[in-house]
């Protein structure tokens, strides 16, 4: 069966000038869009701040002298550091869905789907269970980075085993891919079933609202600890996206345009870790945001991974600040976890890409 996202290529290829135009453009709205959703962001709460309000705050620095002191507090200490957290991990979750949607040249490609957001979150929950006792060590060691360390190990070791089991003769398989995943799930559930199971009263409410997924508790301490693997995946995918480009025409015809393809997959292998493991981390596992962007701004900008992962990168900080927004509303003044809320619109969406693509698979 000829890659789904090979055909795109070549659809892509024969108004490569149009696409190119139309990603430019998507880019440009995509910009400014951000910067209003992350005003609108620090501005909404139980406590409804005017943007223009915070906009003045952010621009006097910490100290906003002109400000009342209730709201400087609340800009700077509570909404700012959640709002940024929030924007890094719906940047990194897109973008990586986006790697490794080429990677196995499918649409469907997911790192919730393909077990890789578990395995970091099993590696989470050991550092959450353990770190008082046979990790304690190690947990003194690494400090407010031992989550996240952990994370990226667990996200690295589960994209390894998925890309094992998925690709034979340099061919990926996305059949395989997903039953992989789905037998990763299960076994990472079991294992973190019985970490549970070993927890105490204080780590078991903890793991409990972690396996939700959300940005509740975010710190500046704890967007210190999570932002630079983020950054650091973000800054380096764009030295990627001309492999994958190659690697969606097959990874023969990748080599003989010049591309190092081992390499090239050994790379986006360890950024997709990075990136899961620390979103993971900080923010608990948060489904369907990497495989929903990617897919549809394929639509509009076309296949080239030169403008699919700025673009999916911009896209998925506004996607994940109005989600977290909801999440703060909705419900208020309690707050909806937001694995529930991208769970909830996620889904449907993902569905209705299968039906979409059922006659091409049948077929």
């Amino acid at each position: 069966m000829v890659a789904d996202l090979a055909v795109q290529g070549a659809t892509g290829a024969a108004a490569s000038g149009d696409r190119r135009a139309r990603g430019a453009v998507c880019l440009l709205l995509l910009m400014p869009l951000l910067v209003l959703t992350l005003l609108l962001a620090v501005a909404t709460g139980p406590a409804m701040l005017a943007p223009g309000t915070v906009a003045r705050i952010l621009l006097a620095g910490p100290s906003a002298a002109d400000a009342p002191v209730a709201e400087a507090v609340i800009v700077w200490q509570i909404r700012l550091p959640r709002v940024l957290l929030g924007a890094l991990v719906g940047a990194s979750l897109a973008t990586v869905g986006a790697m490794l949607q080429g990677l196995f040249r499918n649409p469907l490609a997911d790192p919730g789907l393909v077990g890789v957001s578990s395995g970091a979150a099993l590696a989470a929950v050991c550092a959450i269970v353990l770190s008082g006792s046979a990790l304690a060590p190690l947990a003194a060691v690494l400090g407010a980075y031992t989550l996240p360390v952990f994370a990226f190990g667990g996200g690295l070791a589960a994209t390894l085993l998925i890309y094992r089991i998925a690709t034979r003769d340099g061919r990926s398989s996305v059949a395989l891919m997903l039953l992989a995943g789905i037998a990763l799930g299960a076994l990472t559930a079991a294992a973190t079933g019985f970490l549970i199971y070993l927890s105490d009263d204080t780590q078991l409410r903890d793991l409990t609202f972690w396996s939700l997924g959300g940005l509740g508790g975010a710190s500046w301490e704890k967007l210190g600890a999570g932002a630079p693997p983020m950054l650091a995946a973000l800054a380096l995918a764009p030295l990627v996206a001309r492999g994958l480009n190659g690697i969606v025409l097959g990874e023969a015809e990748a080599f003989h345009l010049g591309i190092r393809v081992q390499a090239l997959k050994r790379l986006a292998v360890v950024l997709v870790a990075l990136a899961t493991g620390a979103a993971v981390a900080v923010a608990g596992p948060i489904g369907f945001v990497g495989i929903v962007v990617p897919h549809l701004l394929r639509l509009v900008v076309g296949p080239d991974h030169r403008l699919l992962l700025p673009a999916s990168a911009l896209l998925g900080a506004i996607l994940m600040l109005l989600a977290d927004m909801v999440a703060r509303t909705i419900v208020a003044p309690a707050e909806l976890p937001i694995g529930i809320l991208t769970a909830a619109l996620g889904a449907p969406v993902f569905l209705w890409i299968l039906v979409r693509r059922r006659g091409a698979w049948l077929g």
